[in-house]
């Protein structure tokens, strides 16, 4: 058995799944911010020049990447509008392939729960 991956890790790998997504759709990346706990972790622009902040969540089995802090996203919302930027969510699910009880190991498989970038609507509730 190998060595189980930090957050940091783990978050890392998440950004680089979410990274290739964003190349396949033709995004430039403008700044890359892989510190924990630091957003956004992506700006990137489209093909129209439309900045982008991207927000990648990398969670542990049973937690579910789909959710996220609904009161922090709101102060998030301000800091893209005063950016004339929009905001795309991407909550990355990573658990061991063989027990998910267990942590993800350094070199060994891993399952994935991943949906996709979530565009998240910039308007304050």
């Amino acid at each position: 058995m190998g060595r189980a991956l930090t957050k940091q890790e783990l978050h890392n790998l998440a950004m680089n799944i979410v990274g290739k997504e964003l190349e396949k759709r033709g995004f430039e990346f403008i700044a890359i911010n892989s510190q924990l706990g630091r957003h956004p972790q992506f700006v990137c622009i489209d093909k129209n020049k439309q900045r982008f902040f991207v927000i990648v969540k990398a969670v542990s089995y049973p937690e579910n990447p789909n959710n996220y802090d609904v009161i922090w996203m709101e102060s998030f919302k301000k800091h893209a509008t005063e950016h004339n930027a929009k905001i795309f969510y991407a909550g990355v699910g990573l658990q061991n392939a063989s027990d998910p009880t267990l942590p993800v190991y350094l070199n060994e498989d891993y399952g994935l729960e991943y949906n996709g970038i979530q565009v998240i609507e910039t308007h304050l509730n």
